[in-house]
C-alpha cells in the first residue's frame, strides 16, 4: 500500500495532513487531500512534493469514484451524512475507510459487506469519540485484569478557549464545525445514575449543568451526549451503576444556552415563522413572541420576568449581536442559519489565539473489598488558530491509525471503533510521543 486519499481540509484536519505528509515522505507514500475549496487544500498541504490538492464536487459520484478508485485508503473528515457516500465508494473498489464519526444506520448496515471483503472501517477515531473510546478502554481492561469490579463510570471531554484567551461572556470560542454546535443536544440525552436511566428530551439537555473539578485546571460543567447507554454494551460494562458520556464548557456557557435552545434560536425549521425578518433584533423579538416559554404575552413583560433576561444572558445576547439592528445580509434559511452565522462572526478564534481540550475520566471501582477511584485527565492547548488542540488530538488519532494500516500493524478487518488493545494501544503510544499523555490518579473512596 502507497496511496491515501483525504475527504475534507477544514479545521479539524491540520494536524492529519500535517502528519501524513511526514509518513509519506519517510515511507514513499503519496497523499491526496480533496476538498471543495482547493485553496484551502492547497493551504494544507504547503507545497509538499509527496502531496496533492485536489477539489471536486464531492456529491458527482464519477468524480468520486475517481479518487477512490486511485488509493488504497481513505480518510473522511467530511460532515457525517456523506460519509456514507465514501463509504459505499470504499465498498467498490476495497479501499480502507477511516472516519472521526459516530457508527450511524446506515454505515452499520454495510457491516457484513466490509467484512466479506476483508475491508477495515474504523470510525470514532478522533477526539470525542475516540481518544475517549482509547483511554477508557485502557483504564477498563486494566482494572478488570486486577481482577477489579467496576461500579461506576463517568467520561468528560469538551474543546474550550485557553484561560489567556478567554476574553467573551460565552466562554468560548469555535475550533470545529460550528454546525454541529449549534445543533449539540439535539438527539437528546439517555444516560444512567446511581441505577436509575434518565432519558433527557432536547429543551433540558443543558439545565441545571453539574460540575466537575479538572485536575490541575478549575471546575467545569457538563450536559450529557446523546445516548451513552449504547456503549455499555461496547465497554463490557454490563451491570454498573453509573455511565454517563458528557460534554464540557463553563456553567456560564450552559445557562445561556439553555435559553437559546429553549427560545427557539437553534430552530432548523423555522422559515416561514421568519422569514420576512429584515434585521437581527426583529428576528429575536419574532422568536420572543412566540417562545413557548413566554406564551402570547406582550414583548415588555418577559424581558423582566422572573429574571430570565439577568445581567449574564443579556451580555451573552449583546455580545452575539441578537438584539442589533444590524441588516441580515445573508440568505438564511432557518434561526439555526441566523445564529451559526453570528456565532461564526463573533466567537472566532483569531490568528494567534489558544484553544484547549480537556478530557477526564472518572472510574469507580472495587477491588478486594476497597472501593476505589481512577482520576485520569488530559489538558492540551493548541498553538494558534490554525494549529489548534482540537486539530490535534482529532487528527492525529486517524493519522496515526491510517500509518499503522498502511504498514500492516494494525490487520483487523470489519467494521471497528478504537475499543480493543490491537488499535488503541499503538494508537496511545504514539500519541503521547506527540504529548497527548494522561495524568492518573487512583483515590480510595
Amino acid at each position: 500500500m502507497n496511496s491515501i486519499l483525504i475527504f475534507g481540509a477544514g479545521k479539524s484536519a491540520t494536524s492529519l495532513i500535517e502528519y501524513l505528509i511526514t509518513c509519506c515522505e519517510e515511507n514513499v507514500w503519496t497523499l491526496m487531500v480533496c476538498d471543495a475549496d482547493k485553496a484551502l487544500a492547497e493551504s494544507k498541504i504547503n507545497g509538499a512534493k509527496t502531496a496533492q490538492a485536489i477539489s471536486i464536487d464531492v456529491s458527482n459520484e464519477t468524480e468520486r469514484n475517481s479518487l477512490v478508485q486511485q488509493v488504497d485508503l481513505v480518510i473522511s473528515m467530511l460532515p457525517p451524512h456523506l460519509h456514507f457516500l465514501v463509504a459505499q465508494d470504499c465498498l467498490l473498489y476495497s479501499k480502507h475507510l477511516l472516519t472521526a464519526s459516530y457508527v450511524d444506520e446506515k454505515i452499520k448496515s454495510l457491516e457484513k459487506k466490509i467484512k466479506e471483503k476483508k475491508l477495515l472501517f474504523l470510525c470514532e477515531m478522533g477526539l470525542d469519540p475516540g481518544i475517549d473510546h482509547m483511554s477508557a478502554m485502557k483504564i477498563i481492561h486494566r482494572v478488570k485484569k486486577d481482577g477489579g469490579e467496576i461500579t461506576s463510570f463517568k467520561s468528560h471531554c469538551g474543546g474550550l478557549v485557553a484561560p489567556e484567551n478567554d476574553d467573551n461572556p460565552w466562554h468560548y470560542k469555535i475550533t470545529w464545525n460550528p454546525g454541529n454546535i449549534i445543533m449539540a443536544g439535539s438527539s437528546g440525552a439517555v444516560y444512567r445514575i446511581n441505577g436509575e436511566t434518565l432519558h433527557i428530551p432536547y429543551p433540558d439537555v443543558f439545565s441545571n449543568c453539574n460540575e466537575v473539578n479538572i485536575p490541575g485546571l478549575f471546575a467545569l460543567a457538563w450536559y450529557p451526549n446523546r445516548d451513552s447507554l449504547s456503549y455499555i454494551d461496547t465497554y463490557k460494562l454490563d451491570g454498573v451503576d453509573t455511565f454517563i458520556r458528557t460534554t464540557l464548557r463553563f456553567s456560564s456557557f450552559c445557562r445561556g444556552w439553555n435559553k437559546i435552545v429553549n427560545l427557539g434560536f437553534t430552530s432548523l425549521t423555522d422559515f416561514e415563522e421568519i422569514k420576512a425578518c429584515k434585521t437581527y433584533a426583529q428576528w429575536f423579538n419574532k422568536k420572543l413572541h412566540n417562545a413557548s416559554i413566554f406564551g402570547s404575552s406582550n414583548l415588555e413583560s418577559p424581558i423582566n420576568d422572573n429574571g430570565f433576561f439577568d445581567d449574564e444572558f443579556s451580555q451573552q445576547i449583546g455580545y452575539l449581536g441578537i438584539r442589533s439592528e444590524t441588516p441580515i445580509d445573508f440568505k438564511f434559511t432557518s434561526s439555526a442559519s441566523i445564529l451559526q452565522h453570528l456565532l461564526e462572526t463573533k466567537l472566532a478564534i483569531h490568528p494567534h489565539e489558544k484553544d484547549m481540550i480537556v478530557m477526564l475520566h472518572e472510574v469507580e471501582y472495587k477491588l478486594n473489598g476497597e472501593s476505589k477511584m481512577i482520576v485520569s485527565s488530559l489538558i492540551i492547548k493548541g498553538s494558534d488558530q490554525v494549529h489548534t488542540a482540537m486539530a490535534k488530538t482529532v487528527g492525529l488519532p486517524l493519522g496515526i491509525a491510517a500509518k499503522l494500516i498502511m504498514e500492516r500493524k494494525i490487520k483487523l478487518t470489519g467494521l471497528h471503533i478504537p475499543v480493543v488493545p490491537e488499535i488503541y494501544e499503538p494508537v496511545l503510544d504514539e500519541l503521547e510521543n506527540h504529548g497527548i499523555k494522561f495524568n492518573e490518579e487512583v483515590i480510595a473512596l
